[in-house]
């Protein structure tokens, strides 16, 4: 156990060592600085823009930056929709899968594209290589939008004043080539040396001790894996995504993958500290998500390893922890560990069955979701927390009798509405989900998989993934149905989006102000004080918006046990 427990800590402190680097490479790429990579990949990204014939030097305001974002979104949704819909007559099928009813098509189709993957198919099963490999690109460019937008606001609050924000497709081009691709394909070799499959033949034929013949499934695994989580996208090639052992081979690649899906969204928050010249700021809004997330992670390791106590109860040795939904070969350390690393970052695989750990242990995996603040996916994790640092502000602001200011730029009505908007709409869709899921037991009920507090939680659970862009699963659920296709459907649409052009929003009207330097009355918002002012904030809005219907699933269930 000290062992598994050693391996995570080790794990994390890993990660943030070389995000700190990663992040200085990534404001000099956003910034136009001499890269390592500008021989290998300057002339490719020339040539696509000539191709396409898009002025990369051409500066865009923040609405023409959300107009081309929305417009590129909408072409590889309707071009996705067709291809899952016809995919059975299409080539690069081996395995013979079956084209996609329209409402499955739907749920799949926009869960990618908003890099959230909420998969309502088993991989292996529901998908051809052609898909597959669409899917694959929507797992880059899905991140690569979100990095983009996040570029957006860096430039809005490192400029005086300012109506030009950059070009957003060069932020998109660069966001692929120079971060995403290069460290995917890392990542890839690695799994493909450990195992995972990079295939286009069908299924094999194998022969298991017992003597018997089994088919298993193969495919350009190690690529989609590499980038589900290098773009805290999570679809998994596989039904059981990380648990299966193409996924994750061994204990290595179960470590990479963790790794892989934290340096980014990590990476980020140094590199606005990077880009904008605020070091100190970054380092503040790294200590509030570090401290959050241990909040959230060190209680799922501990009562991931101590077990069940009703197991317990009947006689069952459970030192190895709580193992039902878990793979011996990563434990319940690794396995707790990854749990709230992929809801907290919004990535969204899993390692193991969260429909399996402990009440209390879900609902921190649904805590990890309904904050969405914790580091959060490349590029919209800092965006979230964004709207929480002009709450912090103009609440400050009001307690010290001053007009709230950030970053030498007052904060003023009209940028509040936009910033409590975008923070009530992540629990307006989840609870409102939720309630008309339950509210009519003839559309869900079937579909439950357990009836009382648990199924509460797993309707819970569908919205709160779906809204946080998440994609993980209470799955006893059986959500491939008309309802839950369509009602999660437009729930991802407005949680991928809003939240996207809002923070935008709100940084572009505050670009176009007037500067005011900074003197004695101005609120130091690096500091801790402000840190500690951001994360109650944080805590009071999670804490009235989602404890009732926690109460009702996993408190409720956790009780019931004892």
């Amino acid at each position: 156990m000290n062992t598994e427990i050693l391996s995570v800590v080790i794990l994390f402190l890993l990660t943030v060592i070389l995000a700190i680097p990663l992040g200085k490479y990534i404001a000099s790429v956003y910034s136009g600085e001499r890269t390592l990579l500008d021989k290998v990949l300057g002339p490719l990204e020339k040539l696509f823009f000539k191709f396409s014939g898009i002025d990369s030097s051409k500066e865009m305001g923040w609405k023409q930056q959300m107009i081309a974002m929305l417009t590129i979104n909408m072409v590889w949704f309707i071009i996705g929709m067709l291809l899952l819909m016809t995919q059975g007559f299409l080539p690069l099928n081996p395995d013979g899968n079956p084209s996609m009813s329209a409402d499955l098509a739907f749920n799949t189709t926009i869960s990618f594209v908003v890099n959230c993957n909420l998969q309502h198919y088993s991989g292996e099963t529901g998908v051809s290589y052609l898909a597959q490999l669409w899917l694959m690109f929507l797992q880059f460019v899905s991140a690569a939008t979100g990095l983009a937008s996040a570029v957006i606001v860096f430039r809005a609050f490192r400029e005086k004043t300012v109506t030009a924000l950059g070009n957003f497709y060069n932020y998109f081009v660069l966001s692929c080539t120079r971060i995403l691709l290069p460290t995917s394909l890392l990542v890839a070799v690695v799994l493909i040396f450990q195992g995972t499959p990079m295939t286009f033949e069908g299924k094999d034929t194998i022969r298991t001790l017992e003597g018997q013949t089994v088919e298993v499934s193969r495919g350009p695994v190690a690529g989609f894996v590499a980038i589900k989580h290098v773009g805290t996208n999570g679809g998994g090639f596989f039904g059981t995504n990380g648990a299966h052992p193409f996924e994750n081979p061994t204990y290595l690649t179960n470590m990479l993958e963790m790794m892989a899906q934290m340096i980014i969204p990590l990476a980020m928050l140094f590199a606005f500290g990077y880009f904008t010249k605020r070091v100190r700021f970054s380092w503040m809004m790294f200590s509030v998500m570090t401290f959050g997330f241990l909040m959230l992670v060190i209680p799922n390791i501990y009562m991931e390893m101590k077990g069940n106590p009703a197991i317990s109860e009947m006689g069952v040795n459970t030192d190895l922890g709580a193992t039902e939904g878990k793979e011996i070969r990563i434990g319940a350390a690794a396995s707790g560990f990854w749990s709230i690393a992929t809801t907290v970052i919004s990535t969204g695989s899993v390692n193991s069955m969260h429909d399996s750990t402990m009440p209390l242990s879900g609902m921190n995996e649904l805590l990890a979701m309904m904050i969405n603040s914790f580091y959060g996916g490349v590029g919209v994790g800092i965006l979230n927390f964004f709207i929480f640092v002009i709450l912090a502000v103009f609440i400050s602001g009001l307690m010290v009798g001053r007009t709230p200011e950030l970053f030498g730029k007052k904060v003023e009505a009209r940028e509040m509405k936009i910033a409590m908007v975008i923070a009530l709409i992540h629990p307006f869709l989840i609870l409102v989900g939720t309630s008309l899921s339950a509210a009519f037991p003839a559309l869900t009920a079937d579909t439950l998989n357990n009836t009382g507090f648990h199924g509460f939680s797993e309707m819970l659970y569908e919205y709160t993934s779906a809204s946080a862009n998440n994609g993980s699963g209470f799955e006893g659920l059986g959500d491939n149905t008309l309802w839950w296709n369509i009602s999660t459907g437009i729930v991802l649409i407005l949680s991928r989006f809003l939240p996207i052009i809002g923070p935008v929003a709100i940084a572009g009207l505050m670009a176009e102000k007037k500067f005011i330097p900074e003197g004695e009355g101005t609120l130091k918002t690096d500091t801790a004080t402000f840190g500690v002012m951001i994360f109650t904030v944080i805590m009071i809005v999670a804490a009235l918006a989602f404890f009732p219907a926690l109460t009702l699933g996993p408190l409720a269930e956790y009780f019931s046990m004892r």
